[in-house]
């Protein structure tokens, strides 16, 4: 056994398992090990799965024995944002509005997953319901980040991204509704993938607000997050194999939404662009369409359905939820029918507009989160600075949900700040095979 395994990609680890050279099995053990043994483990795993875990390793163990694996990542431990059913264990997305809610079947990605072999650790940390890009939460816990535990790991996503930077996950599975995977993705220096709405089933997952809810892995790589999607859609993986940089038609996104960002986001970015253009990359800024108008639609959009869906369970017992984003839910109270049903059929129409414009590029690029995170005891008694920040916090991962795009954040050589390339709906594969090229251009 090896603690290295801990730090491998998943790609690594699977292709160590296909040659006879890791034992699925004792690999399940260095990361149970780990996550007993590491100080943060309770602020980062919501709860353990050991007994599904040993189980689905021996299994993987059994098919690397008889050459029957199931895919490129049979026997690859991974974590689950605790918003995925799990049959008989306790899904809680972060509430404790939802304590002691225990599933009978696990959601499809889950169940997707453990038929490709993944193996189950268990259920990650995350924001309350989903709905804060923070990543804070003193109702339950508030994982670390990776670069400094004072700041904010970033939400919702926060448990599965401090999972794989801890080297307590090979990969994490986690959701994004305005930012969720990518915020804690770039705070924590790892690769995350946005998918299109409905490219994952959204079936046995908690929701936040049901159309602008996705699905998508957290990892160390561009290959993990393709290898990851094939293992959650059932499909097979992108091939990434020679992806080009030279020529890559680029768009550095220059919106007025979009200012302004802070000094060390904006120089990070900027260094890693102009390293693409360097590498070959044709790099050009400007708009795809004005944003101001979608951006006036969000409120109406996110917090009406969220509210819409929780607002029963909410006003129940109000107090149990930390009151920020009780409030923030609450907002959504406002709106009206009439309101929400214009705003969608306002925002169908840029969406539109945006898919006629950027097919002139073949990913549009933008710093992933405009800040960097911010310092958590400070969120915790600022309840204006904890708004502030985490409306910023999502800016700019927003414009990926509100057109209704894939998206993926890669590191740049700057600590928690990621540089993001957009891509149409359903263009995960052509997007992953981009972010392969700018990831080497990158390294």
């Amino acid at each position: 056994m090896s603690d290295e395994w801990l730090w491998a990609s998943a790609g690594a680890l699977g292709r160590g398992i296909a040659a006879g050279e890791i034992d699925a099995r004792e690999l399940t053990e260095v990361y149970l090990a780990a996550i007993d043994s590491h100080p943060d483990t309770t602020a980062i795993y919501a709860r353990t799965t050991p007994a599904r875990a040993r189980a689905e390793a021996a299994a993987a163990a059994e098919r690397a024995r008889s050459g029957v694996l199931r895919g490129p990542l049979d026997g690859v431990p991974v974590s689950w944002k605790d918003l995925f059913d799990t049959a008989g264990t306790a899904t809680e997305a972060g509430s404790a509005l939802l304590r002691g809610r225990v599933p009978d079947t696990d959601a499809d990605v889950l169940a997707t997953a453990s038929r490709a072999g993944l193996v189950c650790l268990g259920k990650t940390h995350m924001t309350e319901l989903a709905f804060s890009g923070l990543g804070l939460n003193p109702m339950t816990a508030t994982p670390p980040n990776i670069n400094d535990p004072e700041l904010a790991p970033g939400g919702s996503s926060s448990g599965a991204a401090a999972s794989v930077a801890f080297g307590l996950a090979a990969a994490a599975v986690g959701s994004d509704t305005g930012g969720s995977v990518r915020v804690p993705a770039a705070w924590n220096d790892l690769v995350g993938l946005k998918t299109s709405h409905g490219a994952l089933s959204l079936d046995g997952a908690v929701p936040l607000a049901s159309r602008f809810d996705t699905v998508g892995p957290i990892c160390r790589s561009v290959e993990d997050a393709a290898l990851m999607l094939a293992a959650l859609s059932g499909r097979p993986a992108p091939d990434l194999a020679g992806a080009p940089l030279v020529g890559l038609r680029l768009l550095v996104l220059d919106d007025p939404v979009l200012d302004p960002t802070r000094d060390a986001p904006a120089a990070a970015f900027d260094e890693a662009v102009g390293r693409l253009a360097a590498a070959g990359a044709v790099v050009s800024r400007g708009p795809v369409v004005p944003l101001g108008p979608a951006f006036a639609l969000a409120g109406p959009l996110f917090a009406g359905e969220a509210y819409g869906i929780w607002r029963a369970t909410i006003e129940a017992d109000p107090d149990r939820m930390f009151p920020p984003i009780r409030e923030r839910f609450r907002q959504g109270g406002a709106v009206s029918a009439a309101d929400y049903v214009a705003a969608w059929r306002g925002l169908e129409a840029i969406r539109a507009d945006w898919a006629a414009a950027a097919v002139a590029w073949d990913a549009v690029l933008l710093p992933t989160v405009p800040i960097l995170p911010p310092n958590v005891e400070r969120l915790l008694a600022d309840p204006e600075f904890f708004v502030a920040e985490n409306l910023l916090a999502l800016r700019n991962t927003r414009v990926a949900n509100l057109m209704g795009l894939a998206a993926l954040t890669l590191p740049t050589a700057t600590p928690a700040c990621g540089l993001s390339a957009l891509a149409p709906a359903g263009g995960e594969a052509k997007l992953l095979r981009v972010g392969a090229a700018l990831e080497r251009a990158l390294a």
